[in-house]
């Protein structure tokens, strides 16, 4: 190859070799700055930023655990049946408006049997629902009248004192110590235990009572019941605030603040049922809790 054809293409000037250096060094130093200058931003702490993110992380752990929640029916009262409930159990439309206009005139079916009568569902599917059915208390106690022997001969018997059921919200402490198997200690922790709820809504919450034995309670039922539930304020489930949801005994805080929780992200709490999708809910005193709520 002949450089000498080339040669003059390399011949500058003064000025130029001293433009050509200037150029290399600035490529050099402004390679050097991009290898070793930290370009990334100052980072800035946000703590209103923080805490939404932590809530937010609270929220999607909430939707996780809601998701892989597999699904579960829980005892209700058949006479309140949803088309929903009556759809995923199995009914048909018609089984189910058959119900409705039963209840329409403020009629009660009070036994799977009767259920069966009004629906007019089949056995296999009266088999499959009854193991969910839960009525009420007075029912489930309902005692059949027993027929006594006649002895036509024998007169002057001995007739049982009646006995005269009293509410168990208005008795007193000396009420209460008549019972058999009731004492005085016994005595104030039934009170105290009312005191906590501000009224009774059904003789199952004595079961919470620590100290009564199973008999005792059954001396209970046969001297007092619950008489009317209108006497008392029923705590408004989506206006009540943190505080008020968290002294209710059946909530506490930590339940309470997974209610507000699920209210900001589903809207009203419609029933019972959307309170059981809640996590940590006391699923076995869903139909007491649901008698003091007002929806």
């Amino acid at each position: 190859m002949d450089f000498r054809k080339i040669a003059p293409y390399f011949k500058f000037s003064k000025e130029q070799r001293i433009g050509i250096v200037l150029l290399f060094a600035i490529i050099i130093f402004l390679q050097l700055v991009y290898f070793f200058a930290d370009f990334s931003l100052p980072s800035q702490f946000f703590p209103e930023k923080e805490r939404w993110m932590s809530l937010q992380r609270e929220i999607d752990s909430i939707k996780i655990a809601s998701n892989n929640k597999e699904g579960k029916i829980y005892l209700f009262n058949p006479n309140f049946i949803t088309d929903y409930k009556g759809y995923k159990l199995g009914m048909s439309v018609e089984e189910i408006d058959r119900l409705l206009d039963f209840r329409k005139d403020n009629n009660y079916v009070n036994s799977p049997k009767e259920f069966q009568q009004v629906t007019k569902i089949s056995d296999s599917l009266l088999n499959v629902m009854i193991p969910y059915f839960k009525f009420p208390d007075w029912i489930n106690n309902k005692k059949e009248p027993k027929e006594y022997k006649k002895y036509p001969n024998v007169k002057n018997f001995v007739k049982k004192e009646k006995i005269i059921l009293s509410d168990i919200n208005l008795a007193t402490q000396e009420d209460l110590t008549k019972v058999f198997g009731i004492g005085e200690a016994l005595s104030l922790r039934i009170l105290k235990q009312k005191e906590s709820f501000g009224y009774f809504v059904s003789m199952e919450q004595l079961d919470d009572v620590w100290g009564l034995s199973p008999e005792v309670i059954s001396n209970l039922n046969t001297h007092f019941k619950v008489f009317e539930l209108s006497k008392f304020k029923k705590i408004a489930i989506n206006d009540a605030s943190l505080k008020e949801l968290g002294v209710f005994p059946y909530f506490r805080y930590a339940l309470a603040k997974q209610i507000v929780t699920y209210r900001s992200m589903n809207g009203n709490i419609k029933n019972v049922e959307d309170l059981i999708k809640i996590k940590g809910f006391p699923v076995e005193k869903a139909n007491i809790i649901g008698l003091y709520l007002e929806f």
